[in-house]
């Protein structure tokens, strides 16, 4: 049963920085990839990063380019997402996901999923 915790939410002003982290209760994360999703009321989940297994492949949601950068640490069991030049239009819950090896920006791809982890960016 692989199980997923979100963790390191909270308010922030614009501009600021928070780093994400999603333990995962396995240790063969090496077989799955990970990816962050978000999403604020009224609107759609989407997806915002993923690493592969190998964590050689990333992809990111074009509007978090340049600010989020996303990475694993398969001995630690835990994946990181570190968002650096907050927007209030990042404000959103933040899930962490798994499925098998490769990356995949796409919500229904995604087998498991954590409880999610609020972000607030407001001044």
């Amino acid at each position: 049963q692989l199980q997923l915790v979100e963790s390191g939410g909270g308010l922030v002003q614009p501009g600021g920085s928070l780093r994400l982290s999603c333990a995962v209760s396995l240790l063969t994360l090496d077989r799955y990839a990970i990816g962050w999703f978000r999403q604020a009321p009224g609107k759609e989940r989407e997806g915002v990063s993923c690493i592969r297994n190998s964590g050689i492949s990333t992809n990111y949601l074009d509007s978090v380019k340049g600010r989020f950068t996303i990475s694993r640490d398969n001995a630690k069991n835990t994946v990181y997402l570190q968002m650096n030049s907050l927007k209030p239009e990042d404000t959103a819950v933040y899930y962490c996901a798994a499925r098998k090896y490769g990356c995949i920006m796409s919500t229904s791809t995604y087998d498991y999923w954590g409880q999610g982890t609020q972000v607030t960016v407001s001044s």
